[in-house]
């Protein structure tokens, strides 16, 4: 397994399953976005706050690959890198199913940042950024 910026541990749910027993596809994207915010808030980041300074973070793009299935009860580790690229904030995302740390998904999610109504250039990230840098 590669090297990450931050990981989350989880257990897959009953109700996140469908008919063949294996985890909706739709549910990896809210277990990536569980972990993105879990990683922003390790870094100090809250959209509750930062929307009242007219400040928001849009997922603009998802891009995700399926592997391997979760299933009811496994646990599995969301992992996560990030890195900046012009205007957009990049997410590369992987879980795993645990103990054996078969792929089960990789993804990509860009985010931009909008400011009191307007795209603006990703300066909130290069901000954020530097935070990670000093950890």
């Amino acid at each position: 397994m590669k090297e990450y910026l931050f990981t989350l541990t989880d257990k897959v749910r009953d109700y996140e399953c469908d008919l063949q027993g294996v985890v909706n596809n739709s549910n990896y994207q809210h277990y990536m976005e569980h972990t993105r915010h879990e990683f922003l808030e390790s870094l100090g980041e809250n959209f509750g706050k930062m929307h009242e300074q007219g400040i928001d973070a849009f997922v603009s793009k998802v891009e995700i690959q399926f592997k391997n299935s979760l299933r009811s009860g496994d646990r599995y580790l969301s992992c996560l890198n990030v890195y900046k690229q012009g205007v957009k904030l990049v997410f590369e995302q992987d879980i795993y199913r645990l103990p054996d740390n078969v792929l089960a998904t990789k993804g990509t999610v860009e985010s931009v940042i909008v400011e009191n109504g307007r795209l603006t250039r990703g300066e909130y990230f290069d901000e954020m950024l530097k935070r990670i840098e000093n950890k």
